[in-house]
């Protein structure tokens, strides 16, 4: 049994209306039953009402385009934000207008992103909203019909990635494959495994099991963990395709 929290939008504002219980559809293995989020403590996951709200507009296949590049934002900023959380920072004494001192904290390290194309550049305004002139690369990654493995298409970094904190940005984490080639790409490029921060918005447990054996020192920031995947490999309950829905490219008309 599956949970719906249907929302009525008045201008900005969300109004719960209503909790009802609904049969997942769909073929497929949840994973839940035998996945606990707390044998992982490199996974954060955001809790809060404001989080599940966002996440119950922009699964609704019926949602307007607009409204779903304007929730799936704001849902993205909170993930950045929350990844901001997992920097190191330093105390730092300023003055304040009353002459008196203050006891703050500051960055302390370099940050950069790099979004995996083509989904991974939705989050990119989000995280230029929050960090001002931060620097972006890129990694393209694409499955090989041949082998059914993923396959570095292209790559373009910062000259000083080595030096800096990276958030990796990719919205969905299915079974892992596309993230753990983007993760292999960022330490032969001499990133420090250590340094690295995965965030995405809906992660399976198959993806987080995966990522995490391969790489056990990343952290991952996700607003949700899903059921599982499908005979398919797609997540479900799931939103969809994210890049088609948020850039408009879905010729089917579903989501």
């Amino acid at each position: 049994t599956a949970y719906e929290i249907r929302l009525s939008l008045v201008g900005s504002e969300m109004c719960i209306s209503e909790r009802v219980s609904t049969q997942s559809t769909g073929s497929h293995t949840s994973q839940m039953g035998s996945f606990n989020p707390n044998d992982y403590p490199q996974l954060h996951i955001l809790q809060s009402s404001q989080a599940k709200g966002l996440n119950t507009i922009i699964r609704d296949a019926q949602v307007k385009r607009e409204d779903f590049i304007f929730y799936s934002d704001r849902l993205i900023r909170l993930l950045v934000e929350e990844g901001l959380n997992h920097l190191p920072f330093r105390e730092k004494t300023v003055c304040t207008p009353t002459g008196l001192p203050y006891q703050g904290v500051e960055f302390c390290s370099r940050l950069c992103g790099v979004s995996i194309v083509r989904a991974g550049e939705s989050m990119e305004t989000a995280l230029r909203a929050v960090c001002k002139s931060v620097r972006i690369g890129k990694i393209l990654i694409q499955r090989n019909e041949e082998t059914a493995m993923p396959q570095l298409m292209y790559v373009k970094l910062p000259a000083d990635i080595a030096e800096r904190y990276v958030l990796l940005l990719d919205p969905m984490l299915a079974t892992g494959g596309s993230v753990i080639k983007a993760l292999e790409v960022l330490i032969q490029n001499g990133v420090q495994e250590d340094k690295i921060i995965f965030l995405n918005l809906i992660a399976a447990p198959e993806g987080i099991k995966n990522l995490t054996t391969r790489y056990p020192k990343v952290i991952i920031v996700t607003s949700e963990v899903d059921e599982g995947l499908n005979e398919k490999k797609y997540i479900v309950p799931g939103i969809g395709d994210f890049g088609d829905r948020y850039y408009g490219t879905d010729k089917s008309g579903a989501s």
